[in-house]
């Protein structure tokens, strides 16, 4: 059945935001994969280490199948978008790809990912809910199989806290009386940045506030960037910017670095992967610092947001539909393939129940302090928010860079950049011909 681009948008959109569940969608035609012979595929990834992975594959169940994987490394995010879609215009797409799950609706509606509901629809319940809907698009068709999550948390210096008297905030409230508290005792200090270069983090905080970015209105997309839950965050945080409560600097530089090593600043809000970065940026803080969960809009809730985590879907240029779908589900959901993962990509497993298995039966080296480390993060994950994403992410992404950016360094105000961020998202969907409702 043939989807026109607009179709093809509209059943993303309405999965995504609504959470329908009652509408039908159609893949790739399945060639049956009526195998005589062996099966060579080839997938699309930038994960450290897959070659690794793929190896136990071609060398276990890929042998026995007579299906051989081969990895190509790309480069990840909007590069790689844009490479399937040009691949995939040219009818030269890979077997199968790995997408960051706010890339789905883009790579949907360009007819590029084809339904493996029929191959892969059964492991719906390894997943979170909140995890398998972005791969669905709230649809009957499943256009991917979750590979690894970023449920985001709070980090904190203990040592810190405890010196300073400060307590874990369990609250959005009681984070900003934190910041204030920890000025007034040490002015030098900062309990954290707020920063304008990492919109994935932003839109994991709106996402936990419930957010509804991209939504649709019959057969319009509606643009929500500016919803009430995404003022609210901007506005909570520009103006803790504003009052000198928090810095107002980029993270992932040299300065920020030094301020996480020397303790100038002692919290993080971050995601369930930040050991790994705390390794390299804050090499002397080890064993100091511990996780909890973020801190929620009202006592009593227990919501998270997501940044990062990909998918690996089979595109509709694949001329072997059912063995790419059995790789991708033996990829995400096997044992041995998710330990490899763990180990070689250093992944957060999508996969509930690799979560408290193998590699993550320990804490993170650098967090030994904290046994209870995964078993918290397994915690933490099972309350992601539903996300809503739309197909111009990236330009939505970029005007946040952009007027955040400027909002940031000059403390003015960030419900003002926010209207600019949607205007310049809604913008640029009429640009391509997409219809917007008001």
């Amino acid at each position: 059945m043939p989807y026109t681009k607009r179709r093809r948008l509209v059943t993303s959109a309405v999965a995504v935001a609504l959470g329908a569940t009652t509408l039908a969608a159609c893949g790739s035609s399945d060639d049956g994969d009526a195998q005589s012979g062996p099966v060579s595929l080839t997938y699309w990834t930038w994960t450290p280490g897959m070659d690794k992975v793929v190896d136990l594959w071609n060398k276990g169940p890929g042998k026995e199948q007579q299906i051989t994987v081969t990895v190509k490394k790309q480069a990840s995010g909007d590069t790689l978008v844009t490479k399937i879609l040009t691949a995939h215009k040219a009818g030269q797409g890979p077997d199968l790809v790995q997408a960051e799950y706010q890339a789905l609706p883009t790579l949907v509606s360009n007819d590029a990912l084809a339904d493996i509901s029929g191959e892969v629809g059964d492991v719906k319940g390894r997943f979170a809910e909140g995890v398998w809907q972005q791969t669905t698009l709230g649809t009957d068709a499943v256009y991917a199989v979750p590979q690894d999550i970023g449920p985001m948390m709070f980090y904190y210096r203990e040592d810190l806290f405890k010196k300073y008297g400060l307590d874990v905030p369990a609250t959005w409230d009681e984070f900003a009386e934190t910041a204030r508290k920890l000025k007034k005792a040490a002015p030098d200090k900062d309990l954290t940045t707020f920063s304008a270069n990492d919109s994935g983090l932003f839109a994991g905080l709106a996402q936990q506030a419930g957010a509804k970015w991209w939504s649709t209105e019959g057969e319009k997309w509606k643009v929500g960037v500016n919803d009430e839950a995404t003022k609210k965050v901007a506005e909570f945080w520009g103006g803790l910017v504003k009052e000198g409560a928090v810095d107002n600097q980029p993270m992932y530089t040299p300065a920020w670095n030094k301020a996480l090593n020397t303790g100038k600043q002692i919290a993080w809000v971050s995601a369930v992967w930040a050991p790994g970065t705390l390794t390299t940026a804050a090499p002397d803080t080890k064993g100091k610092w511990a996780m909890a969960p973020l801190p929620q809009w009202s006592g009593g809730e227990s919501r998270t947001g997501s940044w990062g985590g990909s998918s690996t879907g089979v595109t509709t240029d694949s001329k072997h539909k059912d063995a790419a779908a059995k790789f991708a589900e033996w990829l995400n959901t096997d044992r041995d393939a998710l330990n490899a993962l763990a180990k070689e990509g250093g992944i957060y497993p999508a996969s509930t129940s690799a979560q408290l298995s193998g590699a993550f039966t320990s804490p993170p080296e650098f967090f030994s302090n904290q046994p209870d480390f995964y078993t918290k993060a397994a915690d933490i994950a099972e309350t992601t928010a539903p996300a809503a994403w739309g197909p111009n992410v990236n330009v939505a992404y970029t005007a946040f860079k952009d007027t955040f950016g400027a909002a940031a360094k000059d403390k003015s105000d960030f419900a003002a950049a926010l209207d600019t961020m949607q205007e310049e998202t809604v913008a640029d969907l009429k640009k391509q011909g997409f219809e917007v409702a008001r």
